[in-house]
């Protein structure tokens, strides 16, 4: 095992274009965060979720968290280099074993450190636009019980996005297609979501799509009204994720390089 983690490791480190997107998961992450805490104003009379809003950017985020996932599988299979791989790591469940391993401890500390960033940039921009204790809103911070939850949920979920993304790569091996198989399965959820006037379809939707379930970990305020609890919802973009690895996985056994 260690010289399959040591060779995915190379081979990650020794191309640009998965740091490059690591770096840009990071940044698209914050940036976004910010600009959306600093859009907002305190108005008398509402009521806003500070950690929720500090975590807006892992809506885009983690699109790049997939590209990367995607990529780090599907362009071995494009290039042919997978028969070098396959020549050289003949135990096909210990290379996926040691991709898996490689690809989320690098989302992990991406993920750290962009939820990080986030929320110490929100705790800063939102008490500048009056979200403050004289309001009746609590300065945001991880010592916060809730807010923890929330930013190490986004952390988790970050990196069960990668890992259904990896899933996905494994049984397309085409990265254009993996690549719009798992951006469908993030955003068309809510986009149906949006467009569907009933009320119980409009629950179980938000309940099942894996966005929609994985991000209620988010949630600090009005928990009680979700249509799922935020650590159900990361339990279901856990199994979207499991099924993506075990279809991969399949995929990897049974077919030719």
């Amino acid at each position: 095992m260690r010289d399959a983690l040591h060779a995915e490791w190379t081979k990650l480190r020794t191309t640009s274009g998965p740091a490059l997107l690591i770096v840009a998961a990071v940044a698209l992450t914050v940036a976004v965060s910010a600009a959306v805490a600093a859009g907002v104003s305190y108005t008398a009379g509402t009521s806003q979720d500070l950690a929720k809003i500090s975590l807006t950017g892992i809506y885009l985020g983690q699109a790049v968290i997939a590209i990367f996932a995607v990529l780090a599988v599907s362009a071995e299979y494009s290039t042919g280099m997978i028969r070098t791989t396959l020549t050289a790591m003949p135990r096909r469940s210990t290379l996926l074993a040691a991709k898996a391993i490689v690809i989320t401890t690098l989302v992990l500390a991406a993920g750290s450190l962009a939820v990080l960033a986030c929320v110490l940039a929100g705790r800063l921009l939102l008490q500048g636009n009056g979200f403050t204790p004289a309001h009746g809103y609590r300065v945001l911070s991880l010592a916060e019980a809730s807010t923890l939850r929330a930013a190490g949920g986004s952390v988790l979920y970050l990196v069960l996005i990668a890992l259904l993304s990896l899933g996905i790569a494994l049984a397309l091996r085409d990265s254009a297609t993996a690549i719009g198989v798992v951006l469908a399965l993030l955003y068309l959820f809510p986009i149906v979501a949006a467009a569907v006037s009933n009320i119980h379809w409009w629950r179980h939707l938000q309940q099942i799509g894996p966005m929609t379930a994985g991000l209620a970990i988010q949630t600090t305020t009005g928990v009680d009204r979700l249509p799922i609890g935020p650590w159900a919802g990361l339990g279901v973009l856990a199994c979207w994720a499991t099924g993506a690895m075990l279809i991969g996985a399949l995929s990897l056994q049974l077919r030719d390089a």
